[in-house]
């Protein structure tokens, strides 16, 4: 509706349209302003199709390009001349009417300026700014800047202004014409120059990106408009800055993996070809920029929607092989991506695993560490993200060297158990799932180190019975655990009690200590009870400076003491614990230090001995749940087991805490309960019913007459008609509790001493467990009626006959419930002699001679004491085994360990070398544990070394743990107790030494004592027990040892001292041990320190005319012993060797390297060499398979008949066998033989190195009576050449850390 406009001058003048008069500058700014508005209001009604408005205002609008107007230093004329000339080139297009390419970019720069002005929008002019970024980019006015030379300028301009105005207060409509505007010059222009990408890349970098999100959101998505075009640009940019390292091309070089990783985020078909060139750079030989692009790839694999792993593989794969990387920061960062990688995929875990596993087992700890995190921070999330390989090598980890990554290890299981397996959070496929996490951990408390010991302790009381707990809710999660865990975890917690329980009674002693008056007894008593107390807590060097403080506070502190003895007072409830515990950690608080050591160490020991699980309150609850699982009315098929389980279980469980908490049973309704046990029909759970009587039932008598009423009956009932175990706990429980014992033991002694009847052995065996037990508790009143039955009955009518035939199967063990009535009727008795003696305590009348020949006999005749061969192997095997232990048991008391003879304890020692696995397993345990508590003479633990020739290599290695252990203990008794140095004799471990070579010169293996096979297994066994000895040469041991070994030739020996041959085979033994010695120390020709004792009862006294120099050893044989190898001997040395057969039915079973369960050789072939074993065939192996451990030896026939030598053996020791459960194993007996073997079959067994001649049955009966050396000896296999021998059991049994 605007009045007709005027028509332009002929001379060219400037019209203006209707209304607005000429704008120069004479005028006022706002006059130039009011005037321009009118202009502005034309412009924007005209459009493309106006050709005479177009001509009309042609010279104004080359006017409005003036510099008056480009350059007016006022805001307002400046926008509105810009949206004026935005509006020229609209109307003008798509030629504008500036021809000039100068006046041009002035006019674009000049825009460019006015767009700064959009920043503001709560300004007036906002809405004109906005129409003028509207109209450039609707328009796309900027396209026409592609015709000038330096258009990038005026693009890197226009980049940098749009990305310095945008923020959060502009709407979508304005972000979206800059992306207009901007997309526009990406695509119709010939390409993005690096300056103009790097205004939009700059914007990705984190420091830009916080400070500007918005324009890290306009780059974002600017690049995800403009992907096709601008990623051949991108690629340009990364290939020189990677690749040819240009870094000079771009400012942003340095922060090109940043950039890769935003890039990435945006649309991955940025990158499309920059991937390849990561995957170069991946193989860099600088580890600082290996370093990096890995951290870059870890969060591109790792991002949660990625499929670069998919996509890439070669990449992908590429990235894996850095976690073998040699730079230890790569590979700690792929272990670290490991993480985010199986929470945000899965899919990926198997490509992980493998390379997880290599770096489970990374030297460095800190990597070994980050594998757990990793691990256990994915299956946190959630279990399903790690397969069990993952959470196996967290598992392997508990066992590390390093303390900081067995921690870890530790307590990340722990969490997860407490997660899905006590809240349950993932349901009952997960808690399975992980169910052997609680086993695993428990038996970390086997460990030595007490870190260890103690972190069990509290990942117990914190994850899988939680402390905090409500004592039923606490129980129960107790009661059900206790019935799941396997059977070394049940020994671990008992352990984990049994250990709370001794430091509670020592912190007790030292409490009581502090009571008496101060003197130097008590202050040497309490120095000793607080040096125990500190190796029971962590670094027990700082731990004894921290007691002797925590000690002198005691004593100044009577409050403190107070509250210490109600912590650990017998009837201190959990509750209570935890309050005392606040109040003394409270007391010692201060001064408030941040960090406190000796509060700390404090803190570990109110934590052991607080009784945070057990009081009077959790018995009864146990005792409840106990209850419920017996009526049926209990959720045990709920938590995973069976009622019979749970009773059985929870009997169990009570039992043991009846050892470490007694007083909390206290109560009727609990005993009600046991008693209801003791009628069950389940034999194990009446017979735990009965050792918690025993345990805790001492006021029964006076405060529970009811109770005592009904137990009574039932333990006499138990004593004369329950099971073996029933009997010995009733006549104990009997003895513990009542004070009338003497007339209850005696109503069940005379019934059962009327009864016994040897005809009837199964109605045998629980009397004679009871009399033996009752004889040894109460010897005074049962003694002469005990020596009537012993004469009369035991060894008369029951040992010295055999009243049935056994079973001939061959078998030289069978199952408990296999053996034989009558045999166990007769293993009762020889316990029952045992036990007579030890009530006794005394040989006044001459007994215990009587019964160590007795039972020295049955060794010797190898378990057939009647020798009528009625009696079956495996039965024989039973015998010999109780009647070496009832030997080693009399060897412990001192009245009994005197009158035992060198030969009976040489016997004795030669079970351990039994042909039978199981009787070498079960005595070789008797003997480690009896040793390690102090209780055998130390000339017993010589016996292991006879282990060297056990040809199982887990008995080697039990034995030698063994001694390992024995040693330790002892060298730690004479540390801790100042008075142990007066009995250095029996205790010092060195002293062991006499003890060996004189069991070694006696061993009947040692036939010819300059054979070099026999020198070589005299060496092996020395060395089994000298190399745990010389491990470290405390006080200068090594010349100690030297020097009691040169004594030892300076004598004779006790047992033979006229006879010539038995001295040859001690000094032979002497010199094999000197050489030992010398091979293996540098510093034993030193001086000792001590002049060494030898034991009078094995070594005359030394004889000062008698100088024995002589070398017993040829150099040959110290050529052996140096090397272990045997020179092969030519024909004619061959001569005197047994010959090997041909066997027809199945060769002989030997020893094989694959199991390491192998048997020995057959009686009339050599044993095969290991080089042999190696070499055989597959067929050879499979035809040897059919031999099995404890098989009586396969009857071999031969073409042409046997010669004399393989006919049959001289009496002499039997080779052990290896492992097995012995029920597959059976004899290959001669048909037309019938049940009895043949008369002249030959001993089982390697052949002695000397065997030359026929023995017949009669000839080795007859050998018996010649004392240890006769027949009976049961031996190992001769130990194998000594290379081998290191590389199987010498290795250092440690954790295994890499």
């Amino acid at each position: 509706d605007w009045p007709q406009q005027q028509r332009p001058a002929a001379d060219g003048k400037i019209i203006y349209p209707l209304g607005v008069k000429e704008i120069t500058d004479k005028i006022s700014n706002d006059e130039v302003v009011k005037r321009l508005k009118l202009v502005v209001k034309t412009y924007m009604d005209m459009d493309q199709d106006s050709e005479e408005e177009k001509q009309q205002y042609l010279a104004l609008a080359l006017h409005l390009a003036s510099e008056f107007f480009l350059r007016n230093p006022n805001k307002d004329v400046r926008l509105l001349v810009a949206c004026c000339l935005a509006d020229i080139f609209r109307i003008y297009a798509p030629e504008a009417p500036y021809t000039s390419h100068d006046k041009l970019k002035e006019i674009f720069l000049f825009i460019t300026r006015q767009l700064k002005g959009l920043e503001d929008t709560k300004s007036p002019q906002f809405n004109r700014y906005f129409y003028l970024l509207e109209n450039l980019a609707w328009v796309k006015s900027y396209n026409i800047c592609f015709e000038l030379e330096d258009c990038n300028e005026i693009f890197i301009q226009l980049f940098k202004t749009l990305f310095s105005v945008i923020n959060n207060s502009h709407n979508q409509k304005v972000q979206m014409h800059m992306l207009d505007l901007m997309s526009s010059i990406i695509m119709e222009g010939d390409g993005v120059t690096q300056e103009l990408l790097d205004t939009i890349l700059i914007n990705l970098i984190p420091a830009h990106k916080n400070l500007n999100k918005q324009a890290y959101d306009l780059a974002k998505t600017l690049l995800k408009r403009t992907v096709q075009t601008i990623e051949t640009c991108i690629a340009s940019f990364f290939n020189q800055v990677l690749v040819m390292g240009k870094s000079s091309v771009s400012d942003l070089s340095e922060h090109v993996f940043d950039l890769i990783q935003e890039l990435f985020a945006i649309d991955p078909l940025l990158l499309v070809s920059v991937m390849p060139q990561l995957e170069f750079k991946l193989k860099s030989n600088d580890g600082e920029e290996r370093l990096a692009v890995v951290k870059l790839l870890a969060k591109l694999f790792g991002a949660k929607d990625s499929e670069l792993a998919t996509q890439n593989r070669p990449l992908w794969q590429c990235f894996l092989g850095r976690f073998n990387d040699i730079h230890v920061p790569v590979r700690l960062e792929c272990v670290k991506f490991a993480s985010h990688c199986l929470m945000n995929h899965p899919d990926l875990a198997k490509d992980l695993t493998e390379f997880l596993k290599v770096r489970s087992h990374d030297p460095e700890e800190a990597i070994r560490h980050d594998v757990i995190v990793t691990i256990i921070n994915a299956g946190k999330k959630d279990l399903n993200l790690v397969n069990d390989q993952l959470l196996g090598f967290v598992r392997e980890r508990m066992l590390d060297k390093r303390w900081r990554v067995r921690k870890e290890a530790m307590m990340g299981l722990a969490q997860l158990y407490k997660k899905y397996c006590l809240h349950h959070e993932a349901g009952k496929e997960s808690a399975l799932k992980i169910s052997w996490i609680k086993d695993k951990l428990l038996h970390i408390y086997y460990q030595n180190s007490i870190d260890d010991k103690l972190l069990v302790e509290k990942i117990f009381a914190q994850n899988m019975v939680p402390h905090s707990l409500e004592t039923e809710e606490k129980m129960k999660c107790l009661y059900y655990l206790y019935a799941c865990l396997d059977t070394n975890a049940v020994k671990a917690l008992n352990e984990m009690w049994k250990c709370q329980n001794m430091l509670r009674g020592l912190v007790r002693e030292l409490l009581d200590l502090h009571k008496l008056p101060t003197s130097e007894a008590n202050t040497s008593a309490m120095f000793g009870k607080l040096m125990t107390i500190a190796k029971n807590l962590p670094d027990p060097g700082k731990a004894q400076d921290f007691m002797k403080k925590f000690n002198q506070v005691l004593g100044e502190d009577e409050k403190l003491r107070l509250q210490l003895e109600q912590l650990i007072s017998p009837t201190c409830s959990c509750k209570q614990a935890e309050q005392c515990v606040r109040e003394i950690t409270r007391k010692l608080t201060f001064p408030k230090q941040p960090t406190n050591p000796f509060l700390e160490m404090v803190k570990f020991l109110l934590e052991r001995i607080a009784p945070v699980h057990i009081d009077s309150e959790a018995i009864s609850a146990l005792v409840k749940l106990l209850n419920k699982s017996i009526e049926g009315t209990a959720d045990d098929d709920d938590e995973g087991v069976t009622p019979d389980t749970a009773i059985r279980a929870g009997l169990e469980l009570l039992k043991v805490l009846s050892f470490t908490h007694p007083t909390a049973f206290h109560s009727a309704e609990t005993y009600e309960s046991l008693l209801q046990c003791l009628k069950m029909e389940d034999d194990k759970v009446a017979e735990a019913a009965i050792q918690i009587f025993r345990n805790t039932g001492q006021k029964i008598e006076t405060d529970l007459p009811q109770i005592r009423s009904t137990l009574i009956p039932i333990l006499h009932q138990k004593a004369k008609r329950g099971t073996p175990h029933q009997a010995k706990q009733a006549v104990h429980c009997i003895h513990a509790i009542f004070h009338n014992k003497e007339v209850q033991l005696a109503q069940i002694f005379e019934p059962l001493s009327r009864s016994l009847n040897a005809d009837v052995p199964e109605q045998l065996i629980t009397p004679l467990v009871s009399l033996g037990h009752i004889s040894m508790l109460a010897p005074d009143q049962f003694a002469s009626p005990m020596k009537s039955i012993v004469a009369n009955f035991i060894v008369k009518d029951l040992l010295m006959n055999d009243r049935s035939v056994g079973n001939k199967n061959g078998r030289l063990w069978t199952a408990d419930d296999e053996v034989s009535p009558e045999v166990l009727a007769k293993v009762q008795a020889i316990k029952l002699l045992v036990r007579w003696l030890l009530g006794m305590k005394n040989n006044q009348s001459k007994s215990a001679n009587s019964t160590l020949r007795l039972l020295s006999a049955m060794l010797v005749s190898e378990g057939d004491l009647t020798e009528q061969k009625k009696i079956s192997k495996s039965d024989m095997s039973r015998l010999r085994l109780a009647a070496g232990s009832a030997i080693m048991k009399l060897a412990q008391e001192p009245c009994y360990h005197e009158i035992i003879t060198p030969e009976q304890f040489q016997l004795c020692g030669l079970v351990i070398n039994d042909e039978c696995y199981q009787v070498r397993q079960i005595f070789a345990q008797k003997l480690h544990v009896a040793l390690v508590k102090l209780f055998l003479p130390l000339e017993y633990m010589a016996v292991f070394a006879l282990c060297a020739k056990d040809p199982v290599k887990e008995r080697r290695a039990h034995a030698r743990q063994c001694l390992l252990k024995n040693i330790s203990v002892r060298r730690e008794y004479i540390k801790q107790n100042p008075m142990a140095h007066e009995k250095l004799l029996s205790l010092l471990p060195e002293y062991v030494v006499p003890y060996m070579i004189h069991l070694l010169a006696h061993d009947p293996d040692l036939t010819k004592p300059q054979d070099l096979e026999q020198l070589r297994d005299v060496k092996e066994c020395l060395w089994f027990m000298l190399e745990v000895l010389m491990t470290k040469n405390e006080n200068n041991s090594h010349s100690f040892l030297r020097k009691m070994v040169e004594n030892m030739k300076q004598t004779k020996d006790a047992q033979s001292p006229d006879d010539p041959k038995a001295n040859e085979k001690l000094y032979i033994v002497c010199d094999v041990a000197l050489f030992v010695i010398a091979n293996k120390s540098t510093s034993c020709h030193l001086d000792s320190p001590k002049d060494p004792v030898l034991p009078c009862k094995f070594f005359t006294p030394p004889d000062k005319d008698f100088i024995n120099d002589k070398e017993y050893l040829s150099p040959e044989a110290k050529l052996v012993l140096q090397t272990g190898k045997i020179q092969q001997t030519g024909v004619l040395g061959a001569v005197n060797k047994p010959l090997t057969v041909t066997v027809t039915a199945r060769r002989p079973y030997i020893k094989t390297t694959a199991s390491d369960t192998g048997s020995n050789a057959s009686t009339n072939s050599q044993p095969i060499s290991p080089a042999t074993n190696k070499s055989r065939d597959v067929s050879s192996e499979a035809s040897e398979t059919e031999a099995r451990e404890n098989e009586e030896n396969p009857v071999i026939t031969k073409a042409g008949g046997v010669k004399k030598e393989e006919a049959a053996q001289p009496s002499g020791k039997k080779r052990a066998a290896p492992a097995s459960d012995g029920t597959e194993n059976s004899v290959s007996s001669n048909p037309s033989a019938g049940s009895q073997p043949p008369a002249n079959k030959p001993r089982r067994g390697r052949p002695p190195k000397n065997a030359a001649g026929v023995a017949t049955p009669d000839k080795e009966a007859g050998a018996t009576t010649g004392g240890g050396t006769g027949r009976g000896r049961k031996r190992a296999a001769p130990a194998q050449d000594p290379a081998i021998l290191v590389s199987r059991r010498d290795r250092p049994q440690n954790r295994h850390g890499v």
